[in-house]
């Protein structure tokens, strides 16, 4: 039997195929710097139930019995683990390889691509196939609302349909070969447009059945030429949606289908939510499922957790919404979604590390004015610092200054910083990415408020 190790078990990404290889009777071990913390401890709770091991991330995890060292991209190459790892010749894996392997052996496999809503078109198939009873494996980077943090998994049948995301971070969407592949929309993000742009190419000509975002140009050009079915809310999609209504906290619209009418609602708001529902529903109907069965299984999705999940409501309509927006197209629909429903929103960002906050400094300068209405506010959270030996040389309060709006130095100040400003109505938006205690905050400020 194979001895596998995740090294950064506890990330969103990494957690549910650790999960998945247990399930399919691999020997799993990890290993993840947050639990050396004692943070995590929901994740790690599930991943041992799993039957993984977890041990200390000091290297001493990696001897010669492990035969296969899956890292995660938020780890870096020179931990003593991949030191050890390199240094006994096993063989390295990052972990976007081991599911595009995955993906590519599902009968059929699903990628869902694209720079934004992959997590929640992945959590919407999730929610189709497990209404609609079809036993399929789910990889997904954010667990359905109210069923925890460790990501959205099921480990269906080998063999059988699997749907994951498919990102193009650091290189690897080029690996997959899936039977049907979603290119949902190409923003900048990881990288410049220009710079993943070779990636979506090769990504669709290795796609057995294409679905393309038509309201996206980068899409439509990469894609051109190429068999390819167009979906979306404009452009010339085949499955084509309409909206009805965005919010203010539920979405209505329709989707029309070789002139079919269905009707499509959702529990959230946005625009960017009845996108996504499309999306889904286009998948869906690629694998050979009823369409009128899917969207009337979205009429009860929850929401995946930290995709504009409500974690507080009062009688008197100050809500705390949690997000997970991290670029500027994200970051645009959570606020957009948000003042669909308020007339102010009281925003809180937390760049998630040093890096991306210098690549995100000129974005956000310019996003910020004509995002934010008067009536709104915003405020920088310090960058999440995740550990390691990254350069700290940009701070929160230097992209505060920028577009003239307020920082602070910690969450105490924080929690300070909002009770002063809210009032019954207000909408307080919680944005960031990576921070797993970020959720929790979250919840703390709405008991705060």
């Amino acid at each position: 039997m194979s001895l596998l190790h995740f090294s950064g078990v506890a990330g969103q990404g990494m957690n549910p195929l650790a999960q998945l290889m247990a399930a399919w009777g691999h020997a799993v071990q990890g290993s993840d710097r947050s639990l050396d913390r004692g943070e995590n401890a929901e994740i790690g709770g599930r991943l041992r139930a799993a039957g993984i091991n977890l041990l200390p991330q000091d290297g001493t995890a990696i001897t010669p019995t492990v035969s296969r060292f899956i890292y995660s991209a938020a780890v870096e190459p020179d931990t003593p683990e991949a030191r050890t790892a390199r240094s006994l010749g096993i063989t390295c894996t990052p972990r976007p390889a081991l599911l595009a392997e995955v993906v590519d052996a599902g009968g059929p496999g699903i990628a869902v691509a694209g720079t934004s809503g992959k997590s929640t078109v992945v959590g919407m198939l999730a929610w189709i196939l497990r209404r609609l009873e079809v036993p399929a494996t789910v990889l997904g980077g954010a667990a359905l609302a109210g069923e925890g943090t460790a990501g959205c998994f099921a480990a269906g049948p080998q063999g059988g349909p699997v749907v994951a995301e498919a990102c193009e971070s650091d290189g690897t969407l080029v690996g997959y070969h899936p039977g049907v592949g979603v290119i949902h929309n190409i923003t900048r993000d990881h990288g410049e447009v220009e710079e993943v742009r070779g990636q979506f190419a090769v990504f669709a000509r290795q796609s057995r059945i294409l679905l393309v975002n038509a309201a996206c140009p980068e899409a439509l050009a990469v894609t051109d030429g190429l068999p390819r079915t167009l979906y979306g809310l404009s452009g010339p999609a085949t499955i084509a949606g309409e909206v009805i209504a965005a919010g203010p906290h539920r979405a209505r619209g329709v989707v029309l289908i070789h002139d079919r009418t269905i009707d499509l609602e959702l529990q959230q708001p946005g625009v960017h939510n009845l996108e996504n529902a499309v999306a889904a529903i286009a998948a869906a109907q690629a694998c050979g499922l009823d369409p009128v069965a899917a969207a009337a299984a979205l009429a009860t999705f929850p929401g995946v957790s930290r995709r504009f999940e409500v974690v507080a409501r009062t009688d008197e309509g100050l809500r705390v919404v949690d997000d997970y927006a991290h670029n500027g197209a994200k970051i645009a629909a959570a606020v957009a979604a948000a003042q669909a429903g308020s007339d102010r929103v009281v925003c809180l960002f937390q760049p998630h590390g040093f890096g991306p906050a210098r690549q995100l400094r000129p974005e956000l300068k310019e996003l910020l004015p004509g995002l934010l209405r008067p009536s709104d506010a915003w405020l920088y959270l310090p960058i999440y610092f995740a550990g390691g030996s990254v350069t700290q040389d940009i701070t929160s309060q230097d992209l505060a200054r920028d577009a003239g709006v307020d920082a602070v130095a910690d969450r105490r100040e924080a929690l300070l910083w909002v009770a002063e400003r809210t009032r019954p109505g207000d909408t307080v938006l919680i944005m960031g990415a990576r921070d797993p205690g970020l959720g929790a905050f979250a919840r703390a400020l709405a008991d705060a408020l």
